[in-house]
């Protein structure tokens, strides 16, 4: 009975060549179709995806240097506006100033206009109010004159002797 205990327990564990050599050829077949079938298209799809992530890649690259470029051409924009804004207040100052010498040339001409229409002015009121004093002088001489010397004195050749004395004395000041 050990006896055939002994060999029924041999074939459980027995190795069978057989079913070996066809459980290798199943897996053989089995590794073959998937290949066919799953392993190209697999690689294909993997291919994609490292295509496309390349392509990420290099487009990220190109942004970023197309922003490096952009940053580099906005720094050196804003260093020639900064240059510019500097230039166009250096030009206003300078046209204000010019025109603030224009505005206080034209006043200073305007007031020395003034200035010489007043003079204009007031010597002629002055020459109108030294004939006005001479005709009055003349008027009152020749009526003190005529009191005094109780004679009728022609009035005309009264003024012309005080006209002639007055500028006289006018031509000795």
């Amino acid at each position: 009975m050990i006896e055939t205990l002994q060999v029924q327990t041999l074939d459980v564990i027995s190795v069978n060549i057989w079913q070996i050599l066809i459980s290798l050829a199943n897996l053989l077949l089995i590794f073959l179709i998937l290949k066919k079938f799953l392993w190209k298209p697999v690689q294909k799809v993997m291919k994609q995806r490292q295509d496309m992530v390349d392509q990420q890649f290099a487009d990220a690259a190109e942004a970023e240097a197309k922003a490096e470029a952009d940053k580099a051409e906005w720094a050196a924009k804003l260093a020639t506006a900064d240059d510019e804004a500097k230039a166009r207040i250096a030009a206003a100052d300078e046209t204000a100033r010019h025109h603030g010498e224009r505005v206080v040339a034209e006043a200073k001409e305007k007031a020395q206009g003034i200035l010489r229409q007043a003079e204009a002015e007031a010597e002629l009121e002055r020459q109108k109010a030294t004939a006005s004093i001479r005709d009055e002088i003349a008027d009152v001489s020749a009526e003190l004159a005529e009191k005094m010397l109780e004679r009728e004195i022609n009035a005309e050749d009264h003024r012309a002797m005080i006209a002639s004395f007055l500028d006289e004395v006018g031509d000795a000041t």
